[in-house]
């Protein structure tokens, strides 16, 4: 029993230094991070619900977790073969795709959610003029 329970604290370990080391070399995720805290900053500011927070929080972690997983990709394929391959390509230019919908789709929920306070607030900074 023993045993287990350090193979599964040691499964946490690597899972945290997958996730540090996609922050510390890929710039896209850092992007994504530091999207991800404005956003939080943000809706703490306009004081979002419950739901709201679930959907953001959801939908940031899409994008990181696909960042990862194009990280991982990208790694895998690079091990594979040092020489171009169309079909390494394929690969590659997939797993970016999968960022790219990710981003994407974080934007409109984003803009769904936090554009309406958004809206509000330079409203207020500009003079009710939008």
């Amino acid at each position: 029993m023993a045993v287990s329970k350090i193979n599964r604290i040691q499964s946490f370990q690597y899972a945290f230094e997958g996730i540090g080391h996609t922050l510390k070399t890929q710039r896209n995720a850092q992007i994504h991070v530091a999207v991800a805290a404005v956003i939080v900053l943000f809706g703490l500011y306009v004081r979002l619900n419950l739901t709201d927070w679930a959907i953001l929080t959801l939908t940031m972690g899409f994008v990181i977790s696909a960042e990862m997983l194009n990280t991982a990709t990208e790694a895998a394929m690079d091990f594979a073969t040092s020489d171009f391959h169309p079909q390494v390509k394929i690969v590659k230019d997939v797993a970016a795709g999968a960022v790219l919908v990710a981003a994407i789709t974080a934007v409109i929920v984003g803009l769904l959610i936090l554009g309406p306070p958004l809206f509000q607030l330079l409203r207020s900074f500009i003079g009710g003029s939008l």
